[in-house]
């Protein structure tokens, strides 16, 4: 079969699988990738996230990951939502959740379809493949761009002209010898919404992030005390944070996601924080049972919401806070410790 006759094959069953986006590159990245990635580790901008160094080789080099890899495809899904993510920032009696925590994880829906279009290459072309989904040593967004999904935005993510900032990436590698699609060109032009609107500075320059400021950074992956001088900045967002990629104006040609596993929980939309100050360990299971925040762990949530109480400037909520500076994850308990602080009568306008 003509290779162009692959590719279309491969794009129907995508799109009957769901998938809204999909490309084809080789299984290379150009060196520049390698430099930019060394660079960002050199200056620590990865903050305790260890792995992006440890396999930094394979993460630059798709075939240092699987060297039988000649082909990959990479696809996307969109999780748009169906409302402004930012409305709720300035309902202190409440958390912000990140667009993409707000339904079920994403990993298992995306990595499902992934499964299923692979059983389809195999059986179809007889090909050999890997499936990836956030979870292995892979660039994902500079491959997505390079297979003309969509180009790498002036703040570091994916931006597709259909869809905004709202894509959830997976790729696969095959043995498959695919035509590589044309790279998208970068269409950011002199806007700077996304750089402008950072509540913690975490842009040190157009396309380039440094994580240990970023909020999504620290309510998710970073497991210590969150540094106090970023606390107050960091407002009523919970888990994760959407400033950046909610007032790029290319969202404004993308719809809700079709995906209605990757549709937002009501009870995620606008919880309230001290109903969630209050979780054990197993209410915390239970809420978010099939949710990415279930990785996380009750104390590095609670931590968080602890430092949205401490911020809401409602001294109603102080007693939560004092009753939670005993617990036993000591996290948690510098985390009320603060926010009791930042309540008492004399520090409340």
């Amino acid at each position: 079969m003509a290779a162009a006759d692959a590719k279309a094959l491969i794009r129907a069953e995508a799109a009957r699988l769901g998938f809204d986006a999909v490309g084809f590159t080789r299984a290379s990245l150009p060196t520049e990738m390698r430099a930019r990635l060394d660079a960002f580790l050199a200056a620590g901008r990865h903050g305790t996230m260890r792995w992006l160094a440890e396999r930094a080789a394979q993460r630059a080099h798709p075939q240092a990951l699987w060297p039988e890899a000649v082909s990959v495809i990479a696809l996307g899904l969109s999780y748009a939502p169906a409302r402004d993510p930012m409305e709720t920032l300035a309902r202190r009696e409440v958390g912000t959740i990140s667009v993409y925590a707000r339904g079920r994880d994403y990993h298992d829906v995306v990595k499902g379809r992934l499964k299923q279009l692979g059983q389809f290459l195999h059986a179809r072309f007889g090909a050999d493949l890997k499936v990836f989904v956030d979870t292995a040593p892979v660039m994902e967004k500079p491959l997505a761009a390079q297979a003309g999904i969509g180009w790498q935005g002036k703040h570091t993510n994916l931006v597709s002209r259909r869809h905004g900032s709202w894509l959830f990436l997976g790729e696969i590698y095959t043995t498959l010898d695919l035509p590589p699609d044309p790279p998208h060109p970068d269409r950011c032009g002199s806007c700077r919404r996304c750089l402008d609107i950072c509540p913690t500075d975490a842009f040190p320059a157009p396309y380039q992030l440094d994580a240990t400021r970023c909020i999504s950074y620290l309510t998710i992956e970073h497991d210590g005390p969150i540094p106090e001088g970023l606390r107050a900045a960091i407002g009523n967002r919970i888990y994760g944070c959407d400033d950046c990629l909610a007032v790029c104006p290319w969202n404004r040609f993308a719809t809700a996601a079709r995906e209605a596993k990757l549709h937002a929980r009501e009870e995620l939309n606008a919880p309230r924080l001290a109903d969630l100050a209050r979780l054990d360990d197993a209410a915390f299971r239970a809420l978010f049972a099939g949710s990415p925040i279930k990785r996380s762990g009750r104390g590095r949530f609670v931590r968080n919401v602890l430092i949205a109480i401490g911020n809401s400037g409602d001294p109603a909520l102080r007693p939560i806070a004092q009753d939670l500076a005993q617990d036993p994850d000591p996290v948690v308990a510098e985390a009320a410790r603060w926010a009791a602080m930042r309540l008492a009568p004399e520090t409340v306008p």
